[in-house]
């Protein structure tokens, strides 16, 4: 055979990748090498293949990555996947990055919620093992993410605050999220409208869509209203509701409170000079003074600065 087929029919990892349907493109990046010709095609397989190749791991090796991508779930959710793993094994590897700073550990890039379920079970876990530069890392949460369609809209628009917070630009967040330029503008602008807080009390929430959390945060915009809705996510009830159950709660908590109709029609109060001056309304809990301005021109000014005056004497008389 000639010598020029002898490596006809070696693919290389990436290679395979491109040509297989629906390859995510987070697989089909390759580091460069320098050797060239057939020494050089078997040196860049390897090493290919060495990146490419999966490894059992300890999960107690592999740390958090630098910007999370999911807020934490519902317990009850978590039982219920995690109790797949231990039955059925894990199925699709994880992938991870050497430690940029710790020697000997790893990062994840994605599949955190598999790690914590093959970590409960006590088991070795399968991870792919790249090396990554920081933007890899999060184009290919991103497009993990985005392949699966399972994040929910607030954790979308956290993880691309999160990001920018972190120093990444912007191209390289709408690349991560699979957004064009005003998509992104709209998720950061939801995420950094409502506290952080709030956010991660409440909850992934899947089921609540982009116009209620826009709707969430013109509600939240008064301090008191804050204050409120923080006190209410703290009851254990609440707690132990769905997300999307504690979103229900806020949301209608935080309603602008409609305001009182008085039952009885305006009064008229009228002047010894005949001037009808003003109308008020009144019942058990307040009353309403509205001053003519056009029928009394200055009164209105006039009665404002001798409230002081007025109060004093009906407390002295009130003695």
């Amino acid at each position: 055979m000639a010598r020029k087929h002898l490596l006809s029919d070696l693919k290389i990892p990436n290679q395979a990748a491109a040509e297989a349907p629906g390859a995510p493109e987070q697989e089909l990046a390759s580091p460069q090498y320098s050797p060239r010709g057939a020494i050089g095609a078997v040196s860049r397989s390897i090493e290919l293949l060495k990146s490419q190749s999966l490894s059992e791991l300890d999960p107690d090796l592999i740390d958090a990555p630098p910007v999370r991508d999911r807020l934490p779930e519902d317990e009850s959710e978590f039982e219920e996947f995690a109790r797949n793993i231990r039955e059925n094994g894990q199925q699709v590897p994880i992938l991870v990055r050497p430690h940029p700073n710790s020697e000997g550990r790893y990062q994840v890039a994605y599949g955190r919620r598999r790690l914590r379920a093959v970590k409960a079970a006590g088991m070795m876990v399968k991870a792919s093992v790249r090396p990554l530069t920081d933007e890899e890392l999060v184009r290919a949460q991103g497009q993990e993410n985005t392949g699966r369609r399972d994040l929910s809209f607030i954790e979308r628009a956290l993880y691309a605050a999160e990001l920018e917070a972190n120093g990444f630009e912007r191209p390289v967040i709408m690349a991560a999220l699979g957004v064009d330029k005003s998509n992104l503008s709209r998720l950061i602008q939801a995420a950094t409208q409502l506290p952080k807080d709030v956010i991660q009390s409440i909850g992934a929430a899947p089921k609540t869509g982009r116009d209620r959390w826009y709707e969430l945060a013109t509600r939240l915009s008064n301090e008191d209203v804050i204050g409120s809705t923080r006190a209410l996510l703290a009851d254990s009830k609440i707690k132990a509701m769905s997300s999307d159950d504690r979103f229900a709660q806020v949301f209608d908590a935080a309603a602008p409170k409609k305001v009182k109709k008085f039952k009885a029609r305006p009064q008229v109060w009228q002047a010894d000079d005949g001037v009808k001056a003003a109308k008020y309304q009144q019942d058990k809990r307040s009353l309403i003074l509205t001053i003519d301005n056009k029928a009394a021109p200055d009164f209105g000014d006039y009665l404002l600065s001798a409230l002081p005056e007025i109060y004093a004497s009906f407390k002295k008389a009130k003695q």
